[in-house]
């Protein structure tokens, strides 16, 4: 889901790939990667700890519950992954996008089969760069709700998103330096 913001998130390569590890791998895995990937398995979980807990954003799930109730986290860290990138430029948008890649394609020994194929998917697409995008962010918010189990695929979510932009960017502004600021303090204890 936010995949921008997990990959923005990370001071190596091997965090990266690790980031990516973590939606894909059974918790007793963990300890089989190497330590800079294990690093970035800890550091998903602190990221989503941490986001869940903010109450900035416990604000912004309020948004999108009355429609989807327990999934609005979900949509709340597309959305994130907008404002994200739309927080940078093209040119450093581009050029994250493509280190996140190669990080992955240089580790693929490392990636499950069911993660590989996604990172091939999101490569052809360029779905890093494209969540700047409005239709990146439909296409990544459709591809949560056919996902989840128990909602109604035509749900007007990506609409949702459209009418409370604004306020979904002071939620951004709000919570994301925090974030940073978290995600280096723990990165300083490894």
């Amino acid at each position: 889901m936010n995949y921008l913001a997990h990959s923005f998130l990370t001071y190596s390569d091997e965090q990266i790939v690790g980031q990516f590890l973590e939606d894909f791998i059974p918790n007793r895995d963990r300890y089989s990667y190497p330590e800079k990937m294990q690093q970035g398995i800890t550091l998903h979980r602190e990221i989503d700890t941490f986001t869940d807990a903010h109450p900035e954003l416990h604000e912004a799930r309020k948004i999108f519950s009355p429609m989807v109730r327990l999934y609005s986290g979900a949509f709340v860290d597309v959305a994130l992954d907008y404002f994200l990138a739309n927080s940078m430029s093209k040119k450093e948008l581009k050029i994250h996008a493509e280190k996140v890649y190669q990080a992955l394609r240089r580790n693929e020994d490392f990636l499950p089969e069911k993660l590989l194929k996604m990172v091939d998917a999101m490569e052809k697409d360029n779905w890093l760069f494209n969540y700047r995008e409005d239709w990146g962010i439909k296409y990544s918010m459709q591809n949560v709700l056919n996902k989840a189990k128990y909602l109604d695929k035509s749900l007007g979510v990506f609409e949702v998103f459209l009418s409370n932009k604004p306020q979904l960017q002071r939620h951004f502004d709000a919570f994301f330096p925090d974030l940073v600021a978290h995600v280096k303090e723990v990165n300083s204890g490894f």
